[in-house]
């Protein structure tokens, strides 16, 4: 499995109107991934984080396959929240590196949120959503060092992988 970007998510454009059309041409699998992501949902879930939200592609997929569940998203970029806030209620703009709103959550999900954490931040994080959450789910971009080690520490299992992208899911 050879992990490469061909961009990096801190440069990445973040532009609303345009991130959907220039992520699926950056992850050509972009689509499958939402979907799996979906898929390792553990239980249908009622109190929902997204860490990354961005345009809401995923909530819109989980609300799709989850219509009771209430989501609120976190971005750190303000164009982002300031979409996102136009179809979803409780957008907050945070980093995904910054404490996270006060649980119990029944579900913490990512998708490509995670990939520009070092490893000492992304343990970390993992660390946060097992004290505050039931399940989370993570859908990224992953070496399989890095895999192995968000594995480790999510205490979750892997659920789809392809390429360089992969899903982990954890219940706790």
């Amino acid at each position: 499995m050879d992990c490469h970007r061909d961009y990096e998510m801190g440069q990445f454009d973040w532009t609303p109107e345009v991130y959907l059309e220039r992520i699926r041409s950056q992850v050509s699998r972009y689509d499958e991934l939402q979907e799996e992501a979906i898929a390792a949902i553990p239980f249908p879930p009622e109190r929902v984080l997204e860490l990354g939200m961005g345009t809401g592609e995923t909530t819109r997929r989980l609300i799709e396959a989850f219509p009771n569940a209430w989501v609120i998203g976190l971005d750190s970029s303000p164009d982002m929240v300031f979409r996102a806030r136009q179809t979803y209620d409780d957008v907050q703009l945070a980093r995904i590196e910054d404490p996270l709103p006060d649980g119990p959550w029944d579900l913490v999900i990512s998708v490509l949120s995670t990939g520009d954490l070092d490893d000492t931040q992304l343990q970390s994080l993992c660390r946060r959503v097992k004290d505050q959450s039931r399940s989370f789910v993570v859908g990224d971009t992953f070496t399989p060092e890095r895999l192995k080690s968000l594995l480790d520490w999510s205490g979750g299992k892997l659920t789809w992988q392809t390429d360089d992208l992969a899903v982990v899911a954890a219940a706790y």
